[in-house]
């Protein structure tokens, strides 16, 4: 039953993707807010569809830790799920991804319309000088800005090195950083197909300011801010995954 049911929202998500894609293409000549509001729905309805269809059900703690103020999310890379459920729970905002994901067909398209701030992952400090340049011009429109400091997804009971890119965009543009942790591999492994019943929690951090601070200290502070919670969600400390060249 648990492979039919998987079956069953991979059809779902998979139309509706296509949907939403071409909706956001039409969407494109209005404000952000607007076509932010209506493609957002994809996510929003796939949440729902993974409760209802594959009992994968979402928990929120620390939700008063959001605010009004825009920030940016330090989030865990484990599964696609979390690119769904933090537009569930967070204000609008725009990812830092690669830029290969704008390739994918259909996809790609409704994922452009969104203004994430693409980058080619090999481009070293050029890449980190367009992430504090659009990442700012996005701040500063009131979107929220998330990246993933691991870049990549990691598997359960890992963790990976974080980049600096969050970390100097906090310290250059001093909007706050708000971690963000969760278990979703353990219903949503990476890479997987199967959706396995239960609770995936997110936890919500405080706002850390990013005023007086550099930009190394920051980092070290949200990876070991990312450690201790993922030690609690997971039931075990995570083992350091080293970056591949």
């Amino acid at each position: 039953m648990i492979y039919i049911r998987s079956f069953i929202f991979f059809i779902f998500q998979s139309v509706t993707a296509v949907i939403f894609s071409c909706v956001g293409v039409v969407l494109w000549p209005l404000p952000f807010k607007w076509r932010y509001a209506v493609v957002s729905q994809w996510a929003k309805s796939n949440i729902w569809l993974l409760a209802k269809i594959c009992d994968v059900h979402l928990e929120v703690e620390g939700k008063e830790n959001i605010g009004e103020e825009p920030a940016i999310i330090i989030c865990k890379h484990q599964s696609a799920w979390e690119t769904l459920a933090l537009q569930t729970v967070f204000p609008p905002q725009v990812w830092v991804l690669k830029r290969e994901l704008f390739w994918i067909p259909f996809f790609g398209w409704g994922l452009a319309s969104l203004k994430p701030i693409a980058i080619d992952r090999k481009a070293g400090r050029k890449a980190l000088s367009q992430v504090i340049e659009q990442g700012l011009d996005r701040l500063s429109s009131g979107a929220w800005v998330v990246i993933f400091p691991e870049g990549t997804r990691i598997a359960r009971g890992f963790i990976g090195r974080f980049g600096i890119g969050g970390a100097r965009l906090a310290v250059e543009t001093g909007y706050p950083v708000i971690p963000v942790a969760h278990n979703a591999a353990k219903a949503w492994p990476k890479h997987g197909f199967v959706k396995y019943p239960g609770v995936i929690k997110m936890v919500i951090g405080e706002k850390i300011a990013s005023k007086d601070v550099a930009a190394g200290d920051l980092n070290q502070q949200l990876f070991d801010w990312m450690e201790d919670k993922m030690t609690q969600l997971e039931g075990q400390k995570p083992v350091l995954q080293e970056r591949k060249p």
